[in-house]
């Protein structure tokens, strides 16, 4: 699998097989919802297991996440989508998950949860 304009290597098809199961637990367990943004989001781009729309499945689970913990779904604008791909390259890449995480949390702010 090659991913353009990123040095991310995503997992081997066997071993999405183990993560994908890992991925799902990870989420069901994690209470706080503004980290399964931040990791639902990531985790399944990471390991990337589709050959083609990836970053959208992405994207679609971090706004399922939204919703579900209370925020306005979102969508990146084409403006920020290279402050985007160098927070998702950061994160996998170099293990630095911090940009990644303030990425969202631009879109994420107290007070404007849904009623």
């Amino acid at each position: 699998m090659y991913i353009r304009r990123s040095m991310h290597v995503p997992p081997s098809p066997g071993a999405v097989r183990d993560a994908m199961p890992a991925f799902f637990d990870l989420l069901r367990e994690e209470p706080e919802p503004a980290v399964r943004i931040v990791l639902g989001h990531f985790i399944f781009v990471y390991i990337h297991p589709y050959t083609d729309g990836n970053g959208r499945m992405g994207r679609f689970l971090m706004n399922l996440m939204l919703a579900a913990g209370g925020w306005d779904w979102t969508v990146i604008p084409f403006e920020k989508q290279d402050t985007y791909m160098s927070a998702l390259e950061e994160a996998s890449v170099r293990e630095d998950i911090g940009p990644f995480a303030n990425f969202p949390a631009g879109f994420i702010k107290e007070g404007i949860r849904l009623q």
